[in-house]
């Protein structure tokens, strides 16, 4: 082991994944132990760049979370976590729920 005493080498290991309804992305990248979230977005926001994909992705404007768990960019995460970039929705899904059963009510109505 080089380094100076106190110097951390040991390192950690994400997926950063962000998908649109086309597409899904995923980066993997590895920094040190203690690096936070925003280091791994812009670790996989690099590796994005250099496919010409940063436009395609909302990585400030996104909110973030690791297997599904909505979290700080400014949090931890652990070897082997699944970052997640979510993209906004498009409609509220309770409000979608709402709507289907008023249809089906509707529906059945119409054909008794």
């Amino acid at each position: 082991m080089s380094g100076t005493p106190g110097e951390s080498t040991a390192r950690k290991r994400c997926t950063v994944a962000f998908a649109t309804r086309e597409r899904q992305y995923l980066w993997s990248v590895e920094l040190p132990a203690e690096a936070r979230i925003a280091d791994a977005l812009a670790a996989a926001r690099a590796l994005a760049a250099s496919a010409g994909l940063t436009a395609e992705i909302p990585w400030e404007a996104a909110r973030v979370g690791v297997f599904g768990e909505l979290r700080s960019r400014s949090d931890g995460w652990e070897d082997g976590d699944r970052i997640e970039l979510y993209r906004p929705l498009e409609r509220d899904p309770r409000e979608h729920r709402r709507e289907r059963v008023q249809r089906e009510r509707r529906s059945k109505r119409a054909a008794r």
